[in-house]
């Protein structure tokens, strides 16, 4: 998770304290088409508990697994997954933007799922700009020229960087909470202690006992995670059970710990990357067309209605807040997520 970086949380700190209710966070909310003040429509219930079957492709220092749903020649659209998630975030999303005639990819995550190293002397690297190498490498892998990327957590980071750094492979972006690029030198500055608070388990993985716990105890770290941050989202454990699997890869942990802890700058990252990294901590601006979405219960969601990151964003943009949906925007609002997607490639 950490889904907004300490920039952005202090430009919210400005609003107001990163403790605030939610009953103080904007209402506004999003269905088909979108509409101020209605809540998010019935449809939005899930129903699908599989992708389909994975696929498997060399890509870069990867063997990426993935789903793939929709016609062969549709306008690609790439879903990414957040932590602690995984691709069936997207079960009931994959095959609303199939049914409207987009080729649809889900692809793992490093250390997710049947993603694996190519090497076993890779470097688990968990830094931010590594993602957005893999996300293109598998589009090379694919001979995707360009697609929509739409992603939450982990994800929304992974679709920002792609969209500002190689804005000519990215037609539209659909970001849940943002803009969500890392300064690694902002992080370092303390914030007030209800804000520290809400990244309890980035200091805990900082610790040596953290990732001894993180490894032992992964699935119920996960439950704990999905609760807190999505309080009105009533999962079965099949639900969770489904997504789990994804957490016993072997990577897991290592990619897990490495990000949290080259965030806090407690662990480096590849010297190759350094020049993606200098890049990104100027916070480039992105120009393409983009709608941000925010969870009005995710306690990530910033308050201000989307506008402490809004400056990020200089193209053709929307904003919506998803009224009683948390964290897992995907998977919690299915139907408004796909509607996104096809309103933002009309921007």
């Amino acid at each position: 998770m950490h889904t907004i970086d300490r920039r952005t949380f202090s430009k919210i700190l400005a609003v107001g304290t990163a403790g605030a209710s939610v009953s103080a966070l904007s209402a506004t909310t999003a269905s088909a088409p979108y509409r101020k003040g209605t809540a998010a429509p019935p449809s939005d219930k899930p129903g699908n508990t599989s992708l389909g079957p994975l696929k498997q492709i060399n890509a870069g220092v990867l063997n990426i697994g993935y789903a793939e749903a929709g016609p062969a020649g549709g306008h690609p659209v790439i879903l990414l997954h957040g932590w602690p998630y995984d691709i069936h975030s997207f079960v009931d999303v994959a095959p609303l933007l199939a049914e409207r005639g987009y080729r649809v990819i889900v692809p793992y995550l490093r250390g997710h799922g049947t993603t694996r190293f190519r090497s076993s002397k890779a470097f688990l690297n968990g830094q931010q700009s590594v993602f957005a190498v893999d996300l293109i490498a598998l589009m090379d892998a694919l001979k995707i020229e360009k697609a929509i990327l739409a992603g939450f957590d982990w994800g929304s980071r992974t679709a920002d960087i792609v969209a500002a750094l190689w804005p000519d492979r990215c037609k539209a972006l659909v970001s849940v909470t943002g803009y969500l690029i890392t300064d690694r030198e902002f992080n370092k500055k303390p914030l007030v202690p209800k804000a520290e608070w809400t990244w309890w388990y980035q200091f805990y993985f900082a610790t040596e006992r953290g990732q001894l716990g993180l490894a032992k105890y992964r699935h119920d770290f996960a439950r704990l995670i999905w609760k807190n941050v999505s309080p009105t989202w009533r999962f079965d454990n099949a639900t969770f059970d489904r997504t789990a699997t994804a957490f016993d890869n072997p990577d897991w942990v290592p990619i897990v710990i490495h990000n949290y802890r080259w965030r806090l700058s407690l662990a480096k990252g590849d010297p190759q990357f350094d020049g993606l990294e200098a890049q990104l901590a100027r916070s480039p601006a992105i120009s393409l067309p983009t709608l941000t979405l925010d969870g009005e219960l995710d306690p990530f969601t910033p308050p201000g209605d989307g506008a402490s990151y809004r400056s990020h964003f200089t193209g053709a943009y929307a904003h919506r807040t998803l009224k009683g949906i948390g964290h897992n925007v995907p998977q919690e609002a299915p139907k408004a997520f796909a509607d996104a997607v096809v309103e933002v490639d009309g921007l």
